[in-house]
């Protein structure tokens, strides 16, 4: 018999677990390691024990520190795809082989701001786990959603708002400003051009009810029910416009106190659901809930 010496068996000590990879995926998208920790749950500290443990398999830096978090070094670059590829097929396999009977349909809500982000991954995954359930989406303003709840029409919906009665759950929540695009200086003209959400939005209230106590005189130029229709207009130079954190892109600067504009307040994205949804709403409000718990801002829309 082939005598079995520890040189032997070192290869199988040293491989790759989705464990790690998955710490791995979550900081490398974060861009640190504690807002990495923060997505999968953990503490920092065991965050950067699992990156030792990688980085001491593998025999190279996945990452490069600086100042700011970190960035991936030339390994953690080729490590990426792979990772994000085999976590992909065990969450798929794992979906499969929990997916169960459940079945009918469910009417959801879905703000037009927000169809194409996570939302999208959170259908993809409860469909994979709930193949007999219908999904029937509405994508919209979203300002009437809150009424459609109420009435029965929709069983879910996700919407922004401003304030948030009970019975609510808030998914995120996110900072509102003033926008300008960085080509045209047109917040200096007077009267202030201004683009703003159609009328059953709180953020054209509230925007309005800020221009009036900085007692701008301005006039509105562009109005739109989407978030891709408002910053086309503010990146076109047309007119400034009021914009969530995360839509504010490389094309167009915040307006700040500076500037003479005011601190807006912060947009919470919620989700309301229909009382006595039955099992199919509760499933859909968990993968909903699990996929909104350490997330980073997803591209806002208005109600």
């Amino acid at each position: 018999m082939k005598d079995m010496r520890k040189t032997d068996i070192m290869p199988l000590m040293h491989t790759l677990d989705t464990d790690l990879l998955r710490t791995f995926l979550a900081i490398a998208d974060a861009g640190s390691i504690s807002a990495g920790a923060d997505r999968i749950g953990r503490s920092q500290s065991a965050a950067s024990l699992q990156v030792k443990r990688l980085e001491a398999i593998i025999g190279k830096p996945v990452f490069d520190r600086h100042g700011h978090g970190v960035t991936l070094s030339p390994v953690g670059e080729r490590l990426d795809p792979v990772a994000r590829r085999s976590v992909a097929l065990l969450d798929t396999a794992l979906d499969d082989i929990r997916a169960d009977d459940l079945a009918g349909d469910i009417r959801l809500g879905i703000p037009d701001g927000h169809a194409h982000s996570v939302l999208a991954d959170i259908i993809a995954e409860f469909s994979r786990r709930h193949p007999l359930v219908e999904i029937k989406v509405h994508c919209a303003s979203g300002a009437g959603f809150a009424g459609a709840v109420a009435d029965g029409a929709l069983d879910l919906a996700l919407y922004d708002a401003e304030t948030v009665r009970p019975g609510l759950d808030i998914l995120f929540e996110e900072p509102t400003h003033w926008a300008v695009s960085r080509a045209i200086a047109v917040h200096q003209r007077d009267p202030l051009p201004v683009a703003l959400f159609d009328q059953e939005c709180w953020w054209r209230e509230a925007a309005l009810d800020a221009l009036h106590r900085m007692d701008r005189a301005y006039r509105i130029v562009y109005s739109s029910e989407s978030v891709a229709g408002v910053t086309a207009a503010i990146e076109a130079g047309i007119a400034i416009g009021m914009l969530g954190r995360s839509s504010i892109g490389k094309t167009v600067r915040v307006l700040d106190p500076a500037d003479g504009f005011e601190t807006m307040p912060a947009s919470k994205l919620v989700l309301d659901r229909r009382r006595g949804g039955g099992l199919v709403v509760d499933a859909m409000t968990e993968s909903i809930r699990r996929a909104f718990r350490g997330a980073t801002a997803p591209p806002a829309t208005a109600e």
